[in-house]
């Protein structure tokens, strides 16, 4: 009898759990069997191994071939696994030497001709890999992302026969050396070009200082969507942590190779998105657009135009930062650490309020375009502010308030003043570290509460308008909150919008 244990990872969301790959040969008539709770595309893969193997040279021992895929109650799907089949064949049958074996991961589908093909999910078996001190041996094609997690020995190939030689001593394999190409990525927009629109400009700044969530209304054309696209250039630079998940998730979620690493993300869905779509889901859970805006932009443009429904299951992930999928077999966890922005129009037709009078809107049409936001979603959104027409100008004039770079500097010097003080943007603080960094002296805190008293704010708006206002300070550098940036961090409500009917 012949048994050989190859090391490889299955996928389960954005972990990667670790697969024991057991290949042993008894005497018998010739089969093959896999278990350990395959699905169709891991069947699949022992007829894809078997002419992979002979097509590279080897020969396929005809006996009786035990395949087992460990643990057995975690479901295995795709072709990420005929490599480390292929190799636990050929070093069970004595073709390849077992020893070499022990200390590698192997990803990765072959062709039936040997050939390897890239596979999805690479990065964070990647990052396992590291944890545990193994090399791990992938398709040259996911080199440069496994490369991504530094320290980690990565071995490329595009045959199955350059694996043979080197795990045999004939032939060894150079460690893959990453090319860098991940880091070649194109310029955010800049903010400068935008025309005009001091306030809104004024609105995308404090919320890229305190992380904070942002509502645009206003009549077509007036920048909103431009307005939105510089936020991520506005944004501090992400932290190589932050970065590999980002980059975990893009690697999970599609078989394209990543592109403009480590960019944030900016995502914008349309309209028609389906809730399963915006969360992600499906028999083996994938991630949904606020997974793929982790760390970045959520835009949803014309947002009373989305379905009741799929706008309500944003309401969880915007306080928790995840989602949690859960179906019969399974519960997979995504995170969804995202800033949303948003943009809408007043009514209907988009001109209400125009000065040339050309809303035709009824009531009845207005108050039922505003009825599809709820008002627990719109609680949850920390500025509001109306975008107002500006002159038209054909020609661009000269650039007005900062570019993308000046506004980027102020946004890095106040959120070095958060992490300095509590480890977080403002808008993460919880209700400790309100009552720690955000007091304020009693006659602003009963100015507050009889702002708020006024306007019929719940809890959680007042105290959304503290974080608002503790991110203006931080913006001053200043050391406590004032009266100035309550009353700015109240003009940001919905109520100033007439949007809580």
């Amino acid at each position: 009898m012949s048994l050989a244990i190859v090391h490889s990872r299955a996928q389960v969301g954005v972990q990667a759990p670790a697969v024991t790959v057991e290949a042993h040969l008894a005497n018998g008539l010739p089969s093959l069997a896999l278990v350990g709770l395959p699905e169709t595309a891991v069947k699949e893969s022992k007829d894809r191994v078997r002419s992979a193997i002979q097509n590279s040279g080897f020969d396929f021992p005809p006996r009786r071939i035990t395949l087992n895929l460990a643990p057995a109650d975690l479901p295995k799907d795709g072709g990420r696994f005929d490599l480390a089949i292929a190799l636990g064949v050929l070093a069970a049958s004595g073709q390849l030497p077992a020893g070499a074996l022990e200390d590698v991961e192997c990803l990765g589908e072959l062709a039936l001709s040997g050939a390897l093909r890239p596979v999805q999910g690479v990065l964070p078996a990647a990052l396992a890999a590291r944890a545990l001190g193994r090399t791990l041996v992938v398709p040259r094609e996911n080199a440069e992302e496994a490369s991504l997690a530094s320290g980690l020995k990565v071995m490329a190939a595009d045959h199955l026969l350059e694996l043979t030689a080197h795990f045999a001593g004939h032939t060894p394999l150079a460690p893959y050396q990453a090319q860098g190409l991940l880091a070649e990525r194109p310029p955010y927009p800049d903010l400068a070009d935008v025309q005009g629109q001091a306030a809104a400009k004024r609105a995308l700044l404090v919320a890229a200082a305190g992380s904070h969530n942002l509502l645009f209304c206003g009549p077509p054309g007036t920048g909103k969507t431009l307005l939105a696209s510089r936020l991520p250039g506005l944004l501090p630079p992400l932290e190589e942590q932050e970065a590999l998940e980002v980059a975990a998730i893009h690697s999970v979620a599609s078989h394209a190779p990543l592109r403009g690493w480590p960019q944030r993300p900016f995502r914008q869905p349309h309209h028609s998105a389906s809730g399963a779509a915006l969360v992600g889901g499906g028999s083996r859970p994938k991630p949904g657009e606020i997974t793929l805006a982790h760390q970045g932009v959520l835009f949803l443009d014309e947002l009373p135009e989305f379905d009741r429904k799929v706008l309500e299951v944003l309401r969880e992930p915007l306080e928790s930062g995840e989602i949690v999928i859960a179906r019969a077999h399974d519960k997979v966890r995504f995170p969804a650490r995202f800033q949303l922005v948003a943009a809408m129009n007043p009514c209907p037709c988009g001109y209400l309020g125009d000065p040339g009078g050309r809303c035709r809107c009824t009531p009845e049409q207005i108050q039922r375009y505003r009825a599809k936001l709820s008002g627990p979603l719109l609680d949850r959104i920390d500025l509001h502010l109306t975008v107002a027409r500006e002159a038209t100008a054909l020609e661009p004039g000269p650039s007005e308030g900062p570019s993308s770079a000046e506004a980027a500097a102020e946004v890095a010097r106040a959120r070095h003043l958060q992490l300095q003080r509590q480890g977080c943007a403002n808008a993460f603080l919880d209700l400790k570290g309100l009552r720690q960094h955000c007091a304020l002296p009693d006659a602003d805190r009963n100015w507050l509460e009889d702002a708020c008293e006024r306007l019929g704010l719940s809890l959680r708006a007042a105290h959304r308008i503290l974080k608002v206002a503790r991110t203006l300070a931080d913006l001053e550098e200043a050391e406590s909150i004032a009266r100035h940036h309550l009353g700015e961090a109240l003009q940001y409500r919905p109520e100033s919008l007439d949007l809580a009917q």
